[in-house]
């Protein structure tokens, strides 16, 4: 079975991190993939970000000013709205306990500081892709319980 292609120019990616010359770097790596790339410098300008933009996948550092990459990604795991948004934390910290509290927060995929370039791009393809594929089932889902509902009505 071929795996589905995503069309990288319906991609939206919120990349997090308080240190420009991170997002930068993330910026680089991705900028020729033709993904739509967006901007946040700290935990709360990524939350309103989510909110007004709607990304497709989260680049999220965990040690920011005013809400840690541990407390979003807590918060968008907590919210039935945004959980379906993947979440790979990009992070300095490499201690097995840092990991592990990323994993708890509900994070989806972890990579270490400095990132490879190859790495980041194979993470970021499959985990759009897998957010694709739940978007296309969720919408599929609804079509066959509106056509089960017409089914249901015309037939009384």
């Amino acid at each position: 079975m071929p795996h589905a292609e995503v069309d990288p120019s319906c991609s939206r990616i919120l990349i997090a991190d308080d240190i420009q010359q991170n997002r930068e770097l993330l910026e680089a790596y991705l900028i020729d993939e033709g993904y739509t790339l967006l901007m946040a410098s700290d935990g709360q300008q990524t939350m309103q970000m989510v909110d007004q933009h709607h990304p497709d996948l989260i680049l999220l550092d965990i040690m920011m000013p005013r809400m840690s990459g541990y407390e979003v990604c807590a918060r968008l795991k907590a919210d039935p709205e945004r959980r379906g948004i993947p979440v790979l934390m990009v992070t300095a910290l490499n201690e097995m306990g840092d990991i592990e509290k990323a994993v708890e927060a509900g994070c989806d995929d972890f990579l270490t500081k400095p990132v490879n370039r190859l790495e980041l791009r194979t993470r970021v393809r499959s985990l759009l892709r897998v957010r694709h594929l739940e978007s296309e089932r969720d919408r599929l889902l609804a079509y066959l319980e509106e056509m089960e509902n017409r089914v249901l009505r015309s037939g009384s």
